[in-house]
C-alpha cells in the first residue's frame, strides 16, 4: 500500500500568498477601515507633542456668544474684530466661516424687514452698510475668507483667485479631491480678501478626518484648502509650487508654499498628528474685542477664528477617539507644517509592504507546510512581531505611516492554511494508518489508541460490557464437500460482512474463530447504550445472514444457518499479554455466558438467545421467553428470550399464542401439553415450539431448563 504524498502541498503558500497580494492591492473598504485603525492607535498611544507655534484661534465659544449675543454677528462686530486682530500684528486673519449671504442686520435689510416711515426711512438708509464695513476691514490686508465646495452644482460665477499654481511635473488635476460647486463669500468679500480658501474636509468613511488637503479640484481648476491660503498669506507668498511624481499614476510628491515644502499624499493632502488638547491654542474672541488679550499671542500669528460653541455644530471626530471643532483642524495642520514635524504616508509605502507581505507570506508558508505546529507557530508570531514592531518604529522615529495590519493578516492567514494542510496531510497518513491497521484491529480500538496512545500498555479495568457470540452451523462438514478455493470465498464474504456490521454499530472485534465471530461493546470507549447496540447489531447480523445462506441455498450450495447469543454483564477489559504482543480483550464469566447461549441455540432450536441482562437495556425489543437456563458448569439459573425478527420493511410482533403456552408451562398447568401441540400444529418450522413441546410431553414444566451438554 502506498501513501500519496502532498506534492500540492508546496504550491499552497504561493497561492496563499498571491491571494493575499490580490486582496492588498484591491484595497477593499474593510481594508482600508482596519488600516486606519491602526495608524488612528499609534496616534492614541503617541500623540504629537505640542510646541508653541505661531498659530492661534480666535474662539467663537460659548462665553463670547453669552456676553455679545447669539450667532450670527452683525458684520460690523467682525470688522472690528478683524481690526483689532490686524492692529495686533497678526500675519494673516483666517475666517472658518462663510459668508455668503448679506448681513441680515444691516440697514438695508432692516428697511425691507420694518419698512417704516419715510422719516425713520430716510435715517436708516443713511446709515453705512455692515457688509462694505466689513469688506473695509478686510482690504487692510491679511486676511483669508473661506468657501465650501460642493459635490454637485456648478461653479461660482465669480471666485477670486489671489494666488498661483506653479506644475512641477504633470498635472496634479487628475490626482485631486474632484467637487463641481462651491458655496463662496460675497463677492465684494472676495475682492477684498488677501485670500480664499476651501474650508472643505475629505472625512474617510468613517467619519473621522485623519488628512487635510493642501489642494483639491474645482471643476477644470486647482484651488487651495484653507490651510494652504493660511499659510501662503501669513508668509506674503503668492506661489503654489506643486511637484507631481514623474511615475505614472503615482500622484503629488509636495506642495511648496513661500517657505516651507509639505510632503502630501497622491491626493495633495496632509496627514494631520494630532495632539493633545491644549487650552493656550484658544483665545476667547469677547476678549480679543474688549482688548484684554495680549498682544503677544496674536503677533506674527496665523489666527484662525472660528467657533467651539456646541450649538454651532462645527465639530470633528479624530483619531484620538474624540471630537474637536473644525477650525481646531486647521490649527493642528498648520502647527505641524510649520513645525516641521511632518506625519507621512509616502508614495513608496504600499510597494514596500506588498514586498514584505510576499516575503514573509512565503516563508512563514513554507515553514508551515514543513514542519511541527509549534517551530511554525514560533515562526509566524516572530514574522508578524517583526511586522508590528517595524510599524511602530517607523512611526515613532520617522513620523511614518506604514500598514503592518494587512501584512500582518496576510502572514495569519497563509499559516492558518499552511497549519491546516499539514494537519490535513497529518490526518492523511494517520487514517492511513487507521485503514491498514484496521484490518487487523477494530476501527474503534485504533481510533481510541490513537487518540489515547497512553492506554498503550499492559493491564486491565473493570466494565460492563455487552457481547455478541455468533457461530455457521454445518461449515466444517461444507469445507470437506466444496472446493477450498470456493469454501474460503464464501466464508471470507460472510465474515466480512458480520464484522462491517458490528463496526457500523462501533462494536469492538474481540476474536475470530473459524466461522465464529466474537463481537463487544463499550470497550474500549464507553457506551451508555451498549445494551441496545449489541441487540441492533445482532439482528443485522442475523438478517444478513439469513439472506446469504438462501442466496448461497438458491446456487446448490447447502450454506447453514448462523447462531447467534447475546449477554452483559461485568468484564476486564485491556491489554493482555507481555512486552512482545498485546491482546485487547475482555476477560470474565460474561463472555463464557454469550458463548454458551450461541451453543445452546442448537438444542433450543432458535438461533438468537438474548439473556435478560442484555433484554433489561432494551426496552423496545420486542421478544418471546425461552426460560430459565442453566448452563453446563453452571449452578444459578439465567434468563432467556429469543427476540423475534419479522420480515423486511414489517415491524416486529409479539407472538401472543406462543406467550399464553409458554405462561401455562412455566405455572405447571396441565393445558401446556394441548397448548404447545397446537401451536407445533400449525408452525412446523418454530424451533423453540418444538423444544418447549418436547419438554411438555416428558413432564418437564416450569421455567427452569438444565442443560448437561454444551
Amino acid at each position: 500500500m502506498h501513501f500519496p504524498k502532498p506534492n500540492l502541498g508546496w504550491l499552497l503558500p504561493i497561492i496563499a500568498t498571491a491571494l493575499a497580494l490580490g486582496v492588498f492591492l484591491l484595497d477593499p473598504l474593510h481594508l482600508q477601515v482596519l488600516r486606519n485603525t491602526v495608524f488612528d492607535q499609534y496616534q492614541r498611544w503617541a500623540p504629537r507633542i505640542y510646541q508653541p507655534a505661531p498659530v492661534r484661534i480666535v474662539d467663537i465659544d460659548d462665553a463670547s456668544l453669552a456676553r455679545l449675543g447669539q450667532w450670527p454677528w452683525p458684520r460690523t462686530r467682525l470688522a472690528e474684530l478683524t481690526r483689532q486682530l490686524q492692529d495686533a500684528g497678526a500675519a494673516a486673519i483666517v475666517y472658518d466661516v462663510i459668508f455668503a449671504e448679506p448681513d441680515r442686520t444691516s440697514p438695508e435689510a432692516i428697511l425691507r424687514l420694518w419698512r417704516p416711515e419715510a422719516g425713520l426711512r430716510a435715517g436708516i438708509a443713511a446709515l453705512p452698510d455692515h457688509d462694505a464695513q466689513f469688506a473695509a476691514s478686510v482690504s487692510r490686508g491679511g486676511v483669508v475668507l473661506g468657501h465650501a465646495l460642493t459635490r454637485t452644482g456648478a461653479p461660482p460665477a465669480s471666485l477670486a483667485h489671489p494666488w498661483r499654481v506653479v506644475d512641477v511635473g504633470p498635472s496634479p488635476l487628475p490626482f485631486l479631491h474632484p467637487f463641481q460647486g462651491s458655496v463662496a463669500a460675497l463677492p465684494a468679500l472676495q475682492q477684498a480678501a488677501a485670500g480664499n480658501g476651501a474650508i472643505t474636509f475629505v472625512p474617510d468613511p468613517d467619519g473621522v478626518v485623519r488628512r487635510v488637503p493642501m489642494l483639491l479640484r474645482l471643476g477644470d481648476q486647482v484651488v487651495p484648502s484653507l490651510v494652504a491660503e493660511a499659510l501662503r498669506v501669513g508668509q506674503g507668498a503668492t506661489n503654489y509650487m506643486v511637484k507631481t511624481s514623474p511615475e505614472a499614476g503615482a500622484g503629488l510628491e509636495s506642495v511648496r508654499v513661500g517657505g516651507a515644502t509639505v510632503p502630501t499624499t497622491e491626493r495633495g493632502e496632509v496627514w494631520v498628528h494630532y495632539s493633545e488638547p491644549v487650552a493656550s491654542r484658544y483665545l476667547p474672541a469677547w476678549q480679543v474685542l474688549d482688548g484684554s488679550a495680549p498682544a503677544a499671542a496674536l503677533r506674527d500669528h496665523i489666527v484662525l477664528v472660528g467657533s467651539s460653541a456646541q450649538g454651532l455644530l462645527d465639530l470633528r471626530f479624530s483619531p484620538l477617539g474624540r471630537t474637536l471643532p473644525g477650525v481646531e483642524t486647521h490649527a493642528q495642520a498648520l502647527e505641524q507644517i510649520l513645525t516641521g514635524e511632518h506625519l507621512a504616508r509616502p508614495n513608496w509605502a504600499r510597494g514596500l509592504e506588498a514586498l514584505g507581505l510576499i516575503a514573509g507570506g512565503l516563508l512563514v508558508g513554507f515553514i508551515g507546510i514543513s514542519v511541527g505546529a509549534l517551530l511554525s507557530a514560533a515562526a509566524a508570531a516572530v514574522t508578524l512581531a517583526i511586522t508590528g514592531l517595524g510599524g511602530w518604529i517607523a512611526y515613532i522615529e520617522y513620523g511614518l505611516l506604514l500598514d503592518p495590519l494587512t501584512p500582518g493578516l496576510a502572514l495569519l492567514l497563509v499559516f492558518i492554511l499552511a497549519s491546516l494542510w499539514h494537519h490535513v496531510a497529518s490526518e492523511l497518513r494517520q487514517r492511513w494508518v487507521r485503514q491498514a491497521f484496521s484490518r487487523y484491529v477494530s476501527p474503534n480500538l485504533v481510533s481510541h489508541l490513537v487518540d489515547h496512545p497512553g492506554e498503550l500498555e499492559l493491564g486491565g479495568k473493570r466494565r460492563e460490557c455487552s457481547f455478541i457470540f455468533t457461530d455457521l452451523a454445518g461449515f466444517t462438514n461444507l469445507m470437506e464437500k466444496l472446493d477450498p478455493a470456493e469454501a474460503v470465498g464464501l466464508l471470507n464474504t460472510y465474515l466480512d460482512n458480520m464484522i462491517r456490521i458490528a463496526f457500523e454499530h462501533a462494536g469492538t472485534l474481540d476474536r475470530i474463530v473459524g466461522d465464529a465471530v466474537a463481537i463487544m461493546f463499550s470497550a474500549p470507549v464507553e457506551q451508555p447504550d451498549h445494551r441496545q447496540r449489541a441487540l441492533r447489531c445482532a439482528l443485522a447480523m442475523q438478517r444478513f445472514a439469513a439472506g446469504y445462506s438462501a442466496e448461497a441455498q438458491a446456487r446448490g450450495i447447502a450454506f447453514g444457518a448462523t447462531r447467534i447469543g447475546i449477554h452483559t454483564g461485568e468484564v476486564t477489559v485491556g491489554n493482555f499479554g507481555g512486552s512482545t504482543i498485546f491482546d485487547y480483550r475482555a476477560l470474565g464469566d460474561p463472555v463464557n455466558t454469550a458463548s454458551r447461549l450461541e451453543s445452546v441455540n442448537k438444542q433450543l432450536g432458535t438461533r438468537m438467545c438474548l439473556s435478560e441482562a442484555t433484554l433489561s437495556g432494551c426496552p423496545e425489543a420486542v421478544v418471546r421467553p425461552v426460560g430459565r437456563l442453566v448452563l453446563k458448569g453452571k449452578t444459578e439459573p439465567l434468563m432467556v428470550y429469543e427476540p423475534i425478527i419479522p420480515e423486511t420493511g414489517q415491524a416486529p410482533q409479539p407472538d401472543r399464542d406462543y406467550e399464553l403456552a409458554y405462561a401455562l408451562l412455566a405455572a405447571s398447568d396441565p393445558g401446556a401439553l394441548p397448548a404447545f401441540e397446537a401451536l407445533a400444529a400449525a408452525r412446523m418450522d418454530d424451533g423453540l415450539v418444538a423444544f418447549q413441546l418436547g419438554r411438555a410431553r416428558r413432564g418437564q414444566v416450569g421455567e427452569t431448563i438444565i442443560f448437561t451438554e454444551k
